[in-house]
């Protein structure tokens, strides 16, 4: 029991754990899907974690809190693989081990395809909030959202996003932003919110890097795929949808990025460990019990240890987790730690941190580009935002107040030149920001097909090599 030993480093009042029931096996085969190589870490595994680890992963979480607020969170490849009797013993275990005053959030990011109305049932009846991968429109999901098959799954997706509805079960939207999707903005927020009816939205870039060997284990190289965000395309898609949530649904649509750029404004922290000046406190559990520092790096250099063979918060309190918590800040180059934005990102997450400096420093985040524009974009409206909160007001007052201050936008965006600094603020080319042209203008993806296929089983490519 944690309260029989006490780590060596001071222990964190709460974590937060991404456990993996079913390891990185999924019912899709998402082209981008950074995790489904992962089922190489471990080659003769069934993927489905055990009662004894489902056991100790629960207690050991109510231990290692000394918090009243325990959230146990759900991912994968795709958890609901394991069935609703899983999860129903792992509320029953929560029950068992339940400190006083304790409470539970229960989350869990799923494809939604395997949603029926008994698993809603019991999502609704022990308050789970989902979080539901949905990549926009039709034309823009199915181009890399498919199944093993190679067919895309938007109308599964859409089936179990209303069953959620009909059941009242709390979701929330994540959408990973692609070279493809990321020319679609406005398309995909409105969607959104008028067509699915979400009012929270998670947007993800994609960022594969190209490892020598073909897979996507470990986090090495600078080079990345064509299926990437590009950085300034992703600093665009950010402002573009910035601009019609700052207009017109503050206080009714919330964003993630844009609410924890908002608290970081308001000197709060962000929520986002991403954005953080130190990490360290958002793990990932394997199914088999093995802890990583992060569930962008799940490989073996970044294995802490089993939570069979070691208590979790040992593990979580080790010097190695330490460490790399604060390599997070410490390894900034000094064009980030010179930047004026610096508070807002921090660097963002070290696993995009592989491109060099204008100078030549290693450690430049990929993102860096599009970031910058976009915490300029949204430097003058958020402190607009911040005085009114800090006053008392409701947030949805900034939007009067900035649509007036920005009326003269349209004018300015006829004016400027392709290589000026864009008029909205955010200091990117204005080719690059609001005079870039619209995807319609260029020709859309209409086929509903893949845009690249479906990831190839890693198994099943080893043993072709095997017998070559």
């Amino acid at each position: 029991m944690y309260n029989t030993f006490m780590p060596k480093n001071p222990p964190p009042p709460r974590i937060h754990i991404l456990a993996k029931p079913s390891g990185a096996t999924c019912n899709l085969a998402c082209s981008y899907c950074f995790f489904l190589d992962k089922e190489l870490l471990y080659p003769n595994s069934k993927f489905r974690m055990s009662d004894e680890v489902l056991e100790a992963y629960i207690r050991q979480l109510i231990e290692s809190h000394r918090s009243t607020e325990v959230t146990v969170a759900w991912q994968g490849g795709e958890p609901t693989l394991m069935g609703v009797d899983f999860f129903r013993k792992a509320i029953a275990y929560q029950e068992k081990y339940r400190k006083p005053g304790m409470t539970f959030e229960n989350t869990m990011q799923t494809n939604a395809t395997l949603l029926n109305d008994e698993w809603c049932e019991f999502l609704k009846e022990n308050n789970y909030l989902l979080g539901v991968s949905l990549d926009g429109p039709q034309h823009l999901h199915d181009a890399h959202r498919v199944d093993k098959g190679g067919k895309g799954t938007f109308d599964k997706v859409m089936r179990g996003v209303r069953l959620l509805q009909k059941h009242g079960v709390e979701f929330n939207i994540l959408t990973t932003v692609n070279r493809l999707n990321g020319d679609y903005p406005r398309e995909i927020y409105q969607f959104l919110r008028d067509e699915v009816g979400t009012t929270w939205i998670q947007f993800i870039p994609v960022i594969e890097r190209i490892n020598p060997d073909g897979f996507n284990i470990y986090n090495v190289g600078d080079t990345v795929t064509e299926r990437s965000v590009r950085p300034e395309q992703f600093g665009r898609f950010l402002i573009q949808v910035f601009d019609e949530w700052i207009h017109h649904d503050v206080g009714e649509m919330f964003i993630q990025t844009f609410e924890a750029a908002a608290r970081r404004w308001m000197g709060m922290p962000s929520g986002m460990c991403v954005f953080e000046e130190t990490c360290g406190l958002g793990l990932a559990l394997e199914h088999n019990g093995d802890l990583y520092s992060c569930d962008h790096f799940v490989e073996p250099d970044f294995l802490l240890g089993n939570i069979q063979e070691e208590h979790m918060i040992e593990l979580v309190a080790s010097d190695r987790q330490v460490k790399f918590g604060l390599d997070k800040r410490d390894s900034l180059p000094q064009y980030c730690l010179d930047c004026e934005v610096r508070f807002a990102c921090h660097g963002e997450c070290p696993k995009n941190r592989f491109i060099e400096t204008p100078s030549g420093e290693p450690g430049l985040n990929y993102l860096c580009a599009g970031y910058k524009g976009f915490f300029h974009r949204v430097n003058e409206p958020y402190k607009i935002l911040s005085m009114l909160l800090r006053s008392g007001r409701p947030a949805e007052d900034v939007m009067a107040i900035v649509n007036q201050r920005e009326a003269h936008f349209p004018q300015a965006f006829a004016k400027a030149k392709a290589d000026d600094p864009c008029p909205c603020g955010s200091e990117m080319a204005f080719k690059h920001c609001h005079g870039w042209k619209p995807a319609a203008a260029r020709g859309r993806h209409k086929s509903g097909k893949s845009a690249s296929g479906p990831r190839p089983s890693v198994r099943g490519a080893l043993l072709s090599e095997s017998k070559s």
